[in-house]
């Protein structure tokens, strides 16, 4: 595999040439174009052509297409976005982009935040449905000067959509190891206010001893007022119980048991007041996890963590002879109740400052900015940063990008303790200096971008051990540099009237630790993606059938080098769905997180109808 990089890279370069040479012969193509988005993960409403960062967007039609069942499964098909999944049905998953841990990667939904002050173990916990989901914003790089800390190497905001052209839809499925989903997606809408809702629950006996998993979950998002100043109102559940066989300490550890319950109420809305633009938000989240070592014997070993979070934020516009001027604040208190961490609570606070400027008739935009943040157990910090893009031509787009980032540590990393596991209250904050430089070709039928990145990090907070039989304990890392590149081509091509959409992504890592003399890494280094490969196509057969396919092959940093093939397929009629999923159809054997061996090949049979 040592030449696997060079291998890919020169076949990526071709299918460029033959992809921007089929762009000058397939001007009959006609698909969405998705070229005028304004991505509304930024303070700055600028449209995802002009943006001087690696930004990747995955649609509503593209989810649809892809037949898969939680989002967690679309994210893996993204090059360099890393989801490690503890088993199967995403019972508990870890998300990472271009190497970060799953603290330093920030989730939002619609613009809020969804950081957990005990651990980023439960991010996830938060996702949508599949069939509520407009696109997904993938923004791969430091974010920091956004949103404050926690988007360390990324951030994802997640778009939900605000009504349904169904106004019922009931969709149950089958599959291996006993898997029972069944779900109910409603909508409702008058010439005020929409509502749509989502309410699901998911079974199995799980695919080897110990990994069953029962999954509730509630999605609703109303929107008021929506023709003047729409109000939007989204409140969400998620509550999992599941077998852990291995998903903690060691993999000797078969008999773990967890509950989470996660959920979220949150109020925004856009209010435009001639050049200004005001987007406030507030929002509540709550988390709870039971953990026990010995499932039913909670006397043996047991974690009960509650956490709440109440913030609210405004961000700000104003168009002038100067260009474009954001400023925000965020104001949050989080606290945890915890039989392990102790009653803790932190109060932040994020001041934001970005101006874009213009020159050249707008061929050159240069954005400076600045985000200072208060926590009120470690003082202020400030994030500068710049970003700079060229417009070549209408289509070609060179951009880049200079900025720090930082990330205080989780209640987790300072005060946790059990038999094999041990925080420190002396920790510092992770710093990094990062930059980019990136070349974007757009058009209404083919995307290619092509981006190298920079990371120098110090103090990382990792849980290591310097022999087997130690404890883990939480310390600062030395210093840590990375750096890699990002890939991707997207093309549509129209054949008797039908668009396929054919993508492929990779991504290389390279990882070098710098002065430190340490053997055994939980999470920072040993298991981070090194060649990341992804190629999917959407294949319609006629305009009720469509299949699609989804190839990964990934090679990690601990070794394990492996290829998964997926295979999705619809066919309507009228108001009713058939629908089949297969994951794994090679039967891989492979493990993404803490050696928990994930499924071989299963599937799904699905069945909807929609009212």
């Amino acid at each position: 595999m040592k030449h696997l990089s060079s291998t890919l890279l020169c076949l990526m370069f071709g299918a460029v040439f033959v992809l921007a040479q089929n762009e000058k012969v397939q001007d009959s193509v006609s698909t969405e174009n998705l070229l005028e988005v304004i991505l509304t993960s930024n303070r700055l409403e600028i449209s995802f052509n002009q943006k001087s960062k690696t930004v990747q967007l995955i649609t509503a039609d593209q989810i649809q297409q892809s037949g898969i069942t939680h989002l967690v499964d679309i994210l893996q098909q993204v090059a360099g976005v890393d989801v490690k999944r503890r088993g199967a049905g995403a019972a508990q998953a870890d998300l990472n982009i271009r190497g970060g841990t799953f603290d330093q990667t920030l989730l939002l939904i619609d613009g809020i935040k969804l950081d957990d002050a005990q651990t980023g173990h439960h991010t996830l916990n938060f996702l949508p449905p599949p069939e509520m989901v407009e696109r997904i914003e993938i923004i791969k790089g430091p974010a920091a000067r956004a949103y404050g800390q926690n988007a360390f190497t990324g951030a994802i905001n997640i778009v939900t959509k605000k009504e349904t052209p169904q106004r019922l839809s009931l969709n149950l499925q089958k599959g291996n190891y006993d898997q029972t989903n069944g779900s109910i997606l409603f909508g409702s809408s008058n010439k005020k206010n929409n509502v749509i809702g989502f309410i699901s629950k998911n079974t199995s006996d799980g695919y080897r001893y110990n990994s069953d998993y029962q999954q509730s979950n509630f999605f609703i998002k109303s929107t008021f007022n929506k023709y003047k100043t729409p109000l939007d109102l989204i409140t969400s559940y998620s509550g999992r119980k599941f077998g852990a066989n291995g998903f903690y300490a060691t993999p000797s550890a078969i008999d773990q048991y967890e509950e989470t319950q996660a959920s979220l109420f949150a109020l925004s809305q856009r209010y435009i007041n001639g050049d200004w633009i005001f987007k406030p938000k507030v929002y509540w989240r709550r988390g709870q996890d039971m953990y026990e070592y010995i499932r039913n014997k909670p006397e043996i070993y047991r974690n009960l963590h509650i956490t709440n979070k109440i913030g609210g934020a405004l961000d700000t516009s104003i168009s002038s002879n100067l260009g474009l001027t954001g400023i925000g604040i965020d104001i949050s208190k989080v606290d945890i109740r915890s039989n392990n961490l102790g009653n803790r609570n932190r109060t932040m606070m994020n001041l934001f400052l970005e101006q874009r400027f213009y020159f050249l008739s707008n061929k050159i935009d240069v954005t400076p900015g600045i985000a200072s943040n208060y926590f009120s157990d470690f003082g202020w910090h400030s994030f500068p940063g710049i970003d700079f893009g060229v417009q070549l031509t209408s289509k070609f787009r060179f951009y880049g990008n200079l900025g720090s980032t930082y990330r205080i540590p989780t209640f987790t990393d300072l005060f946790y303790s059990d038999r094999t596991t041990l925080g420190n209250l002396n920790l510092k904050p992770e710093e990094a200096k990062s930059s980019e430089l990136g070349i974007r070709f757009s058009s209404s039928k083919v995307g290619i971008s092509l981006a190298y990145f920079n990371r120098k990090s110090k103090n990382l907070i990792d849980f290591v051990k310097a022999n087997e039989d130690d404890l883990w304990k939480a310390e600062n890392i030395q210093q840590i540099r990375t750096s890699g590149i990002d890939f991707e081509v997207l093309h549509m091509i129209k054949l008797n009237e039908l668009v396929h959409n054919f993508k492929i992504s990779y991504s290389y890592l390279e990882n070098k630790l710098e002065n430190s003399r340490i053997n055994f890494s939980q999470y920072s280094i040993n298991n981070d993606l090194k060649h990341h490969f992804v190629w999917t196509y959407s294949l319609p057969v006629n305009q009720n059938f469509n299949a699609f396919f989804a190839y990964k092959y990934v090679e990690r940093y601990a070794g394990e080098l492996y290829n998964i093939l997926d295979f999705s397929a619809r066919w309507s009629i009228k108001n009713l769905e058939l629908s089949v999923y297969f994951n794994n159809i090679l039967n891989t054997e492979y493990w993404e997180s803490n050696l928990v061996i994930m499924p071989k090949g299963n599937g799904l049979i699905g069945l909807r109808y929609s009212f």
